[in-house]
């Protein structure tokens, strides 16, 4: 864990969970109802070619029924390798939770058959009382880079404009990540020729109205950056099953505590803080631990 990043704020984790203070929800003197919703991501149905990830996918939505929070974010691969006779699938189970579920796509999920099977309108936005949730398709479907487009970015600009104007803070979910990530870390990334020089300005822009950045794609558990504070960017852990790559003993920029088994995440903003509650399946508490 990079300290000096983190001397601004405190991140508290008991089971996995983590408490962050972004600035832009200090600063605010509007009375900010507190959220909690679901992220899942990965869930890659037809993984191998197999029924493991399906059943992996049914033990999550079976826990995620009953646990606190208004709706789930899917942050991309919902199937595998574009599997399309796993949509079906998917959907089944998903429906069964009983709570508003919007994916985005994925690296293994192809734009027309997300089209067909989830969403006609890919990128799409979510209003939830002061928070304003952007879901976009950055993912290529023959790589494990990102892209951000000018229409994107521009779309983005324009949202979170309208955003200021309501008195709305912005959370964009993307699947693979924009933040520069090389060696031990996977290397997947919006690299500067795809966008991602201009939605950093962008994001400059913005950063008192953007609370994080989320993704999917690592399969590392709990992956983040808070080297551009205010703005937090993450990635979630999958659903199917992470990898310790050993970032932290390493010291890797950003922090990945040593959790990796699958599951989801619960997360918590209210006027003081956004709270990250990750839960492997099937298990109550994990890891207790408090940085500073």
């Amino acid at each position: 864990m990079c300290e000096a990043h983190l001397s601004r704020r405190e991140i508290l984790t008991t089971s996995f969970s983590v408490l962050l203070f972004p600035p832009v929800l200090q600063s605010s003197n509007i009375p900010q109802k507190e959220l909690d919703f679901l992220v899942v991501t990965d869930t890659h149905l037809g993984y191998k070619d197999q029924e493991a990830a399906a059943r992996q996918w049914e033990k999550t939505a079976t826990e995620l029924k009953t646990e606190h929070g208004d709706f789930i974010l899917h942050l991309g691969d919902v199937v595998d390798g574009g599997r399309e006779a796993q949509y079906p699938i998917y959907k089944k189970i998903r429906d069964s939770i009983g709570k508003p579920v919007f994916e985005i796509p994925g690296n293994h999920d192809p734009a027309d058959l997300f089209s067909k099977y989830l969403r006609n309108e890919i990128d799409i936005v979510i209003d939830r009382e002061w928070l304003r949730i952007l879901l976009l398709n950055n993912a290529h479907t023959d790589s494990h880079d990102g892209f951000l487009t000018s229409e994107q970015i521009g779309w983005i600009n324009q949202q979170c404009s309208d955003a200021a104007k309501s008195e709305k803070q912005v959370l964009i979910c993307m699947h693979v990540p924009a933040h520069t990530n090389k060696h031990p870390d996977r290397g997947w990334y919006v690299k500067p020729k795809d966008g991602q020089v201009e939605f950093y300005a962008l994001l400059d822009k913005h950063k008192d109205q953007i609370l994080a950045l989320f993704h999917g794609h690592f399969h590392n558990g709990l992956r983040g950056w808070d080297d551009r504070a205010p703005i937090h960017e993450i990635c979630f852990p999958s659903v199917l099953y992470n990898l310790n790559r050993k970032l932290e003993e390493q010291h890797a920029p950003g922090y990945n505590p040593l959790e990796f088994r699958p599951g989801h995440t619960r997360v918590t903003v209210n006027s003081e803080s956004i709270r990250l509650d990750y839960k492997p399946v099937g298990v109550d508490v994990s890891v207790s631990k408090q940085l500073r």
